[in-house]
């Protein structure tokens, strides 16, 4: 049987060029994001170059009901073997300026929504023996980051989930693959308002590669990938660190 997979996000950045790789390998699709008319040139784009199916489903997911009803919609789609939750954003600044309703957005999309789709898509994986799933983190999981408080939170949250969630499952046929990457060429620090320093744009990554990556490490079951040699080192550094000073290094980073 033919692999389907679902990406969230997919309309732009690293979750566009995850659909990118998936199709190139075969992968029937569904993807899933807002802005419906970029899905849909997507789904022209990668229909004619690799003769899949590419499914649109356009949805908001940090609206009550939004994984319920993705879900719904997919299953009607065909056995999902593959999820790939990438939707998530950051808002940038002091956590006393933010709205609240931001906040909540932000915690719905990149916490709750990732959790319910996971829940949601799991158990016929399970039943089945046999699937993949993707969780996009943040090299910003390992440390708590002044400036994107809460973004980093939500995202170490992902990285403690999905890795205790992986072990759970072993022996059962699938598996969760947990990706921190670092700065991204995406639309990422434009919907954050925040201007990068020169030193941020140095560790700049192109998305397509941060996605090729990937995606051979969720097909390969590895636990974690974090890319780029540099995001590696300097994860390992943040978490060898005492907390106050990883906090420090990081908002001066931020900065």
């Amino acid at each position: 049987m033919k692999e389907l997979a679902i990406i969230t996000g997919a309309s732009s950045g690293i979750g566009l060029d995850i659909a990118r790789s998936l199709g190139k390998r075969q992968f029937d699709l569904i993807v899933a994001a807002r802005r419906e008319d970029r899905l849909l040139r997507l789904k022209q784009e990668l229909e004619s170059a690799h003769k899949i199916q590419v499914h649109v489903l356009p949805c908001d997911l940090s609206l009550p009901q939004a994984a319920q009803e993705l879900y719904r919609k997919a299953s009607t789609l065909g056995r999902v073997t593959a999820l790939v939750n990438n939707a998530g954003f950051g808002i940038k600044g002091p956590f006393v300026n933010h709205e609240p309703s931001q906040l909540r957005n932000m915690l719905a999309v990149n916490v709750t929504s990732l959790t319910d789709l996971t829940r949601l898509f799991l158990p016929d994986m399970v039943a089945n023996k046999h699937g993949y799933i993707m969780q996009i983190a943040s090299i910003g999981a390992f440390q708590p980051s002044p400036e994107y408080a809460v973004y980093s939170a939500t995202k170490s949250y992902v990285l403690s989930f999905s890795y205790a969630l992986n072990r759970e499952l072993s022996g059962s046929g699938v598996s969760v693959t947990t990706i921190c990457p670092g700065i991204t060429e995406t639309e990422f620090h434009t919907v954050a308002r925040h201007q990068k320093s020169a030193f941020l744009n140095l560790m700049n990554m192109k998305s397509d590669a941060v996605a090729e990556a990937s995606v051979r490490a969720m097909l390969s079951r590895k636990a974690i990938l974090i890319p780029g040699f540099l995001n590696r080192v300097n994860s390992l550094l943040m978490e060898s660190m005492p907390r106050w000073l990883s906090t420090a290094i990081a908002g001066a980073a931020v900065r």
